[in-house]
């Protein structure tokens, strides 16, 4: 049986600016591609905001899978445990609480290694995240990012 595999990227046209994620879920043939567009946003919250996606958009729970990332903000704070650290001061003085409130239940979910990879460079994959996530910053369609326009 294969294992599922995520390619998560995400892009800021400034920081902040109008931002965007994209994803690629591969499960042996089976690919499927994600992104969206925001309106203001950040770099971090968009990386953080691809991976949650990709796992919003998984079916099963109980998943074993890698989740491919060319971001340290987010391998870093999963692999190190820093985000168990924040949840036990309440993210007192960290960004994004709420999109890491949002990815912790989703993370309990499933079984996930994650894994960085060097941005911009010859993993075919990543590079296509990239371009999902930069056509959805410039795609001008774009959804409105509560947590970052409403401060939280």
């Amino acid at each position: 049986m294969a294992q599922l595999q995520i390619y998560t990227d995400g892009a800021s046209r400034g920081n902040p600016g109008p931002g965007g994620y994209g994803v690629v879920l591969i499960w042996g043939s089976i690919r499927k591609e994600l992104s969206q567009g925001y309106r203001k946003t950040t770099n971090n919250r968009m990386e953080l905001l691809a991976v949650i996606t990709a796992l919003e958009a998984l079916k099963k729970d109980g998943q074993e899978l890698t989740v491919f990332t060319d971001s340290k903000y987010v391998v870093d704070s999963i692999e190190k445990g820093w985000i168990w650290g924040w949840v036990k001061t309440g993210f007192k003085d960290k960004k994004n609480k709420d999109l890491w409130l949002r990815f912790i239940p989703l993370y309990r979910k499933h079984k996930i290694k994650m894994q960085w990879v060097k941005g911009h460079a010859s993993n075919p994959l990543n590079n296509r995240c990239d371009e999902l996530a930069t056509q959805a910053a410039d795609s001008g369609n774009w959804l409105i990012d509560e947590g970052f326009e409403s401060g939280n």
